[in-house]
């Protein structure tokens, strides 16, 4: 496993974090979800958790979830198509605060 797998920015991989009530429980046992890259693998996904937030990564789980196909009164459309990825962290590494916003 080389850090040249990954690109130049690792923002490029994580597209932003999942913000729901599922993923919101799930953060309280260490387990993250984020919307990653159509392309990326476990690995840069992996290698991109550690670098962003400075946590050690425990598991990565990839999960490609096909768009629904919605209709309207000008025909038939798809919500696009998107690649998420649950990150586990070690016992020993610090929680990622994503949830909690600045106050501008």
């Amino acid at each position: 496993m080389t850090i040249a797998s990954i690109p130049a920015d690792p923002h490029d991989v994580l597209i932003r974090p999942v913000v729901s009530e599922k993923s919101f429980a799930l953060a309280e046992t260490k387990v993250y979800s984020f919307i990653v890259r159509p392309t990326a693998n476990k690995i840069e996904v992996r290698l991109a958790v550690e670098k962003i937030f400075g946590v050690k990564v425990a598991r990565v789980n990839i999960i490609n979830r096909v768009g629904k196909r919605k209709r309207s009164r000008n025909g038939i459309g798809k919500r696009p198509d998107t690649k998420r990825a649950l990150v586990s962290l070690t016992d020993e590494s610090k929680p990622i605060d994503i949830f909690t916003t600045a106050n501008a």
